[in-house]
């Protein structure tokens, strides 16, 4: 079983930047072994994939996020980040942090279906 509980969110105004973390707790294999994703999803919207890094470290990220947005883990803490800077209102949305142990390719990265276990959710909500 995998739990995943995200911080770090919170209220900034456009330009402003605000790091996300997901810390997880796994019963057996650490995240080193998991594929691991940032998804939001804005009032109204679908849920759509950020960013991703598989488990030997490729990462992926959606056009919108790019050069903005940064993911990384700390293995040994089993923490993943989602670094995000020059905000946007349109980055307004409830975040997720997502993870699976099955091997993410970079068609699935930013797609929902390969992860098997979610976060709540933290808000995250930037203003112009």
């Amino acid at each position: 079983q995998v739990q995943l509980v995200e911080s770090g969110g919170g209220s900034v105004q456009a330009g402003g930047s605000l790091r996300l973390s997901c810390a997880a707790s796994t019963d057996t294999y650490s995240i080193y072994y998991m594929g691991l994703g940032w998804f939001r999803q804005a009032p109204g919207k679908e849920r759509e994939g950020v960013a991703a890094i598989t488990r030997d470290g490729k990462t992926f990220y959606a056009d919108s996020v790019k050069g903005r947005f940064t993911i990384s883990k700390d293995n040994a803490k089993n923490t993943l980040y989602l670094q995000m800077n020059s905000l946007k209102p349109e980055d307004t949305a409830v975040y997720y942090c997502a993870a699976t142990y099955w091997i993410v390719t970079a068609v699935q990265a930013l797609s929902v279906n390969p992860y098997k276990y979610w976060g709540q959710g933290t808000q995250v909500t930037v203003s112009s």
